[in-house]
């Protein structure tokens, strides 16, 4: 089976969907091959959640991804996270598009980067589950 594309988008690429991109090459590159970018950049990804990241699946982003935009994003996706940024993301086109609706945990303490890391790994998880069951239809190509 081809891998499915994932990719999550968010306005600055710099800490929920960095955060995503991440998770899903740890738990889950078997299945997906995931991206990231957003309509805009900042210099460098969110230190807090490159230290949590580091911290949990020991993997460190500012070694292995960088703040991109959506023109970076492959040409052709299958899917299409948006992270819950309150914008409206321009036209991608995907077989499947859903939105996460993750607060932002900028600025916020350690706890709530741990949180929101559980939630995107459980949402990976999810979405994995629901396109091998059937529920997510997936084009083949």
């Amino acid at each position: 089976m081809k891998k499915i594309r994932v990719a999550y988008v968010c306005v600055h690429n710099s800490c929920r969907s960095q955060m995503a991109e991440a998770i899903t090459k740890t738990i889950a590159s078997d299945f997906f091959e995931a991206y990231s970018g957003g309509t805009e950049t900042k210099p460098r990804i969110n230190q807090d959640a490159v230290r949590i990241i580091k911290d949990l699946y020991q993997v460190d982003m500012n070694q292995t991804q960088k703040s991109k935009l959506i023109d970076e994003l492959p040409e052709t996706l299958d899917v299409l996270v948006t992270m819950g940024c309150n914008v409206e993301c321009p036209f991608i086109p995907c077989d499947h598009r859903e939105d996460w609706g993750l607060d932002d945990p900028t600025g916020k303490p350690d706890e709530v980067f741990l949180e929101t890391a559980e939630i995107i790994k459980n949402k990976i998880l999810s979405l994995k589950a629901r396109i091998l069951s059937g529920e997510i239809q997936i084009k083949k190509d």
